[in-house]
């Protein structure tokens, strides 16, 4: 009798296109469904949760910050190292870190750039990780995240970045080097820290809306491309998978983005755009493992069990129809308004032969 997989090697098959035992799963959620979640099974322990779930999950590991804290205009506000603005805001029954600071938003000129102050990337501890990673084996880890357009936005704001490679662009080819520079250099840290501990890295973004994208394929070739093939290089060169999460419609970009040696497409929100993931499996199963789409719009939050149970089974059928190359998962965070049952449905279903 062949024994069931480990979670880690579950992932990794399916990521491989190997055969699997069964479908691995993952999950995504807001700090106020993981309390219900406690709260249900009565622990506090998240890998419990996983197994009474049977998620087989992907650990999440980083380096310590440990540079100068950045300080912004407004003391309420919570600041990260890249100087973004945070503000607590509640929204149906869950909390949220909405930004409301944009460090960059008034900068001008290259010399306004110039004068900020960055992240170093010598501010981090390092040595970490390893210890981090060896306490998961069954698990598989990930760790970095590459992702140049949502700091575009995330440092200027959305309006100025979107209008930044049109207006100013050798302002946002500097701006973006600069991005770039920091991120290879923390990413190779990190890698070069852990060696053979780490499974994945995300080269990731939000290129993708509701409905298409929020730029051009031509000015994503012009102005991103380059940056994340060096970050997707960069994993591939110490032998970690590229997990790329790309929220909304971002289907005209994925010839591009599996040319560039993505391995993994995230979250799969099939409801923006209305995707075809029969066409999607046939067009792209072969070159990438699929992570993620149980629709967080609709179905999760608002559909019955058994809503939910036809969708798990319909991913199965469509991107999972050679028995492998598909993670199930949420196709994004699971919200605060979602019900314990449909949660406890969609893992049940997953885990059915």
């Amino acid at each position: 009798m062949t024994s069931p997989m480990s979670p880690r090697e579950r992932i990794l098959n399916a990521i491989n296109h190997k055969p699997v035992d069964r479908f691995p799963t993952d999950i995504w959620a807001v700090p106020e469904v993981w309390q219900k979640l406690k709260d249900y099974f009565r622990t506090n322990d998240t890998l419990e949760i996983y197994e009474h779930l049977g998620i087989d999950g992907i650990i999440g590991l980083s380096p310590e910050y440990h540079g100068p804290a950045f300080h912004g205009p407004d003391p309420s506000l919570t600041y990260n190292e890249w100087g973004w603005g945070m503000r607590k805001t509640e929204y149906q029954g869950g909390i949220y870190e909405e930004q409301v600071y944009f460090p960059l938003a008034t900068a001008e000129t290259i010399e306004d750039l110039e004068r900020f102050p960055w992240p170093d990337p010598e501010d981090y501890d390092y040595s970490v990780i390893a210890e981090k990673a060896q306490k998961f084996p069954d698990r598989a880890r990930m760790c970095g995240y590459s992702a140049i357009f949502y700091y575009h936005n995330n440092l200027r704001g959305l309006e100025c970045s979107l209008m930044d490679p049109i207006l100013r662009p050798e302002f946002t080819r500097v701006l973006l080097q600069k991005i770039s520079d920091i991120f290879f250099e923390y990413h190779r840290r990190c890698f070069e820290a852990a060696p053979g501990l780490i499974d994945i890295t995300q080269v990731t973004d939000d290129f993708g809306s509701q409905n298409g994208l929020l730029i051009s394929p031509k000015l994503f070739d012009e102005f991103y491309r380059p940056h994340m093939q060096r970050a997707i290089d960069l994993a591939h060169s110490f032998g970690i998978q590229v997990f790329h999460h790309d929220d909304g419609d971002c289907r005209r970009l994925l010839p591009r983005l599996i040319e560039m040696g993505i391995n993994i497409l995230n979250p799969i929100q099939w409801r923006c755009g209305n995707w075809d993931l029969s066409e999607l499996k046939e067009r792209y199963g072969a070159s990438i493992c699929f992570h993620g789409g149980v629709d967080n719009q609709n179905t999760l939050p608002f559909g019955s069990p058994e809503d939910v149970a036809r969708e798990v089974r319909r991913l199965k059928e469509t991107l999972g129809s050679d028995q492998t190359g598909l993670i199930i998962a949420p196709c994004h965070n699971i919200q605060a308004i979602t019900p314990l049952e449909n949660i406890l449905t969609l893992y049940k279903t997953a885990s059915e032969e």
